[in-house]
């Protein structure tokens, strides 16, 4: 069972740093794309910023305009004789919408639109409006303190003009002053005033239609808010429910995997699925089925090592006991060399499980160079016909003229793959024949056939011989010699390679078999 301990991450150090999530690693896939969305409905609310910019500027372009109209009308009244001074201030007050007061020297109040029957300035009492103009009042006090407005003194009646600032500083100064002030509901109350012979005038207007429009604007801008943030958080949860519950579907599925589970494990391959979401669970499944089929395979691989490893040793026991009670020499010698016979086998047998068992690591670590196979092969013979080939067998080499390409591979797993299937043909070979090897070029693929005049390979066994301890051993051999995994690693190390091994009949109906190798060809260009 595999160790219930999880990695803490799954590149080793410096491997993939440009996708390391820190500290939003930590947060939820949800939230995470919540959170995303969100801020940029955050950037849609800085609208409400860009009011209140809107707002400062009319409100701006009101105290100019209120300055002007202060001027004009100080310079009419400059016109006019005191006797026609309310005249004209009724006329002007209905003509511009302010409310005109005339002050003395003193600060006394000689002239009032207001007294003369104009009432165009009026302020709205709060605590008598409807329950619409509370909320909205309730807003722009809250929108206002986040954008952080600048909050206008409280507009209230005063006691003569010089309690007035505007006044004050006109009748000091001569200049033309304004100020803008905030009514009891809100609405901006801006005063002009400008000095004139003998005193000073001073309008006031209630620029109500300001926060009408603003207002208006803002609930334009926080109906769009609200109804852009309802769809985001629909649209987010809804990509997040087909992201993350299909992630955490397939997580569940690795987690029972990596804790041993994997034959009761079936990991959903999403099939409906075109996105990478669905690339992710094919390939986790896919994955998953290999490594149970690796699982399977080593659990039978060990099985059979088992098996293949209690002959040799039941032989040996036996023998073993045997020598205790044997006191003849020549079968206490018999029974030594079948001690000597078992070790032997059960040293190949450990050195071949060995080699069979790290072959797929070592192969996935190899670095495949070109590899000269035809000139691999002829090394090989040569070093065999040195050595001397037993009972009388001989090996012919043919292939092709000219330079034959090469195959990107590891030197010395392809030359154990050759040497395996040399002695194969080898042992099932009869006394004094013929071994034909020969090597050439099919479309892309390089093509290595070994023949040999032995019975050959039934058609219904000649899958079963590539599997480990399956072997179908010549008559005249000796048990014991071969651990029937020549073949098994030979097509382990061939398909490793990209290529292919099989074996058929023989084309000219001779008795043996041949064996047929397909690596394909190096690109050098």
């Amino acid at each position: 069972m595999a160790p219930a301990t999880d990695s803490p991450r799954s590149d080793p150090p410096g491997v993939g740093s440009d996708l390391t999530l820190r500290w939003s690693g930590q947060i939820s896939l949800t939230r995470r794309i919540l959170a995303v969305n969100i801020l940029a409905l955050l950037l849609l609310a800085g609208g409400f910023f860009y009011l209140d910019s809107f707002r400062s500027r009319i409100i701006d372009s009101r105290v100019q305009q209120a300055t002007r109209e202060a001027r004009l009308i100080a310079e009419a009244m400059a016109t006019v004789t005191p006797a026609h001074r309310d005249e004209l201030v009724e006329r002007l007050a209905v003509d511009t919408g302010a409310r005109i007061r005339v002050f003395d020297e003193a600060g006394a109040m000689v002239a009032d639109s207001r007294a003369l029957g104009v009432r165009n300035f009026r302020l709205v009492d709060p605590d008598r409006e409807g329950a619409d103009q509370k909320v909205a009042r309730w807003l722009d006090a809250g929108i206002d303190t986040v954008v952080g407005a600048v909050r206008p003194p409280l507009y209230r009646e005063r006691d003569g003009g010089m309690a007035w600032p505007d006044v004050k500083m006109a009748a000091s100064e001569g200049a033309i002053a304004a100020s803008v002030w905030r009514a009891p509901d809100r609405t901006p109350v801006i005063t002009a005033a400008a000095r004139v012979p003998g005193g000073v005038v001073m309008t006031t207007v209630n620029a109500r239609d300001i926060t009408q429009t603003v207002r208006i604007e803002r609930f334009r801008l926080s109906l769009v808010l609200l109804v852009v943030t309802l769809l985001s958080v629909l649209l987010s949860l809804f990509l997040a429910r087909t992201i993350v519950r299909p992630l955490r579907r397939l997580a569940r599925a690795a987690v029972r995997v990596r804790l041993g589970r994997a034959r009761e494990v079936v990991v959903p391959r999403l099939p409906s699925r075109r996105d990478e979401l669905g690339m992710l669970a094919r390939a986790l499944s896919d994955m998953s089925i290999a490594l149970r089929a690796r699982i399977d395979a080593t659990e039978a691989f060990a099985a059979d090592v088992t098996h293949e490893m209690k002959n040799p040793l039941a032989s040996l026991r036996s023998a073993v006991e045997g020598l205790g009670h044997v006191r003849d020499p020549e079968l206490q010698q018999r029974l030594l060399a079948i001690v000597r016979d078992d070790v032997h086998r059960l040293d190949r047998l450990i050195t071949d499980i060995s080699e069979a068992s790290r072959l797929d690591a070592q192969l996935s670590r190899a670095k495949f160079e070109p590899v000269d196979v035809a000139a691999m092969i002829g090394a090989l013979l040569d070093q065999r016909a040195q050595r001397g080939v037993e009972r009388g067998i001989r090996i012919r080499y043919d292939r092709d003229d000219g330079a034959l390409p090469p195959v990107l591979g590891e030197g010395a797993r392809l030359e154990r793959v050759f040497e395996n299937l040399i002695d194969n043909a080898i042992s099932f070979s009869p006394d004094d024949g013929l071994i034909g090897i020969g090597i050439g070029v099919l479309d892309d693929d390089l093509i290595v056939r070994i023949e040999d005049e032995g019975p050959g390979v039934p058609e219904d066994a000649r899958e079963a011989v590539f599997r480990r301890f399956q072997s179908v051993r010549p008559a005249t051999e000796t048990f014991g010699q071969h651990s029937g995994l020549g073949l098994a690693i030979a097509r382990t190390i061939v398909e490793a390679h990209q290529g292919t091994i099989a074996v058929e009949a023989r084309e000219d109906r001779i008795a043996g078999a041949r064996f047929v190798v397909h690596l394909p060809r190096a690109d050098l260009r």
